[in-house]
């Protein structure tokens, strides 16, 4: 495990910017939101209830491990490994005696003083921070992020969901430059749906289609013209006697009228004898 956070540590010295950071799991399990004090006179909060060298500053964890720091904006991780350059000064000046379990090269310093980081990673880390020993004991903490409460293991969210709920709950921007290089970038928000402008009047006019054509509706002296009738079907004549019967009836009924005149005549002939 030494070696390979060793070797975590030297390729990040290559990477050479802030921002290359290593997401790992360093072997510490918090199930809730720890029970945070101030340090007093410093502008830091640690938690004496865990057997680990737990901090919170300027809107992030902190955590020494052996001889690498941690940082994470969430108490129970994941954590990034964060080159010695990179901690925050007022971090490194906590005193001796708040570091629940102090590896072993902190043995023989003084409890109420900062370790001695400068003879730990010796003189090219110290012309890095010079006078990082010094500081305005006045400066304010930031606050916590109490809303993590709600979250303990059981509802831990995942790391995409952990970026979101800050953003929503957690207002608070850090004011260490080298904290603000250390957070994760906030979501890139959603480009709002640009609506193009529409064409001048003119322009718009040139682009429409011409009407359709109206049809002419007929005048009032006019007539519609009349649809064309459809041929009939010739109906079969009526059921009844045929056509020669017929005709015969006729004849037979004009021969009865002519004797019933001549009779008629000869009647009043006799009677005028």
């Amino acid at each position: 495990m030494r070696h390979t956070l060793v070797m975590l540590t030297m390729l990040m010295g290559l990477a050479g910017p802030a921002t290359a950071q290593f997401t790992v799991s360093i072997g510490i399990n918090v199930p809730s939101y720890p029970e945070l004090r101030r340090v007093p006179g410093y502008p830091v909060y640690y938690a004496p209830g865990l057997r680990v060298n737990f901090f919170f500053y300027d809107g992030l964890y902190w955590v020494l491990e052996g001889d690498d720091w941690y940082a994470s904006p969430w108490y129970n991780g994941p954590w990034r490994l964060t080159r010695p350059e990179l901690v925050p000064l007022y971090v490194l000046r906590i005193p001796v005696r708040y570091y629940r379990s102090p590896p072993s090269y902190f043995q023989g310093w003084q409890p109420g003083a900062p370790p001695r980081w400068g003879d730990h990673w010796g003189p090219a880390w110290q012309q890095q921070r010079p006078g990082w020993e010094r500081w305005d004991r006045r400066s304010a903490p930031a606050p916590l992020p109490s809303y993590q409460r709600q979250y303990p293991a059981a509802r831990y969210p995942q790391p995409e969901q952990q970026q979101a709920l800050q953003q929503q709950q957690y207002r608070y921007r850090p004011r260490d430059a080298t904290v603000r290089e250390l957070m994760p970038p906030p979501p890139a928000p959603h480009a709002p749906t640009v609506k193009p402008n529409p064409p001048p009047r003119s322009e718009a006019l040139r682009q429409a289609p011409p009407p359709a054509p109206m049809r002419e509706r007929p005048q009032a002296h006019e007539r519609p013209p009349e649809r064309e009738q459809q041929p009939q079907a010739h109906e079969p004549p009526a059921r009844g006697k045929p056509p020669a019967a017929e005709k015969r009836k006729e004849h037979g009924d004009e021969r009865g009228n002519e004797r019933g005149n001549e009779r008629g005549n000869e009647r009043d002939q006799d009677r005028k004898k």
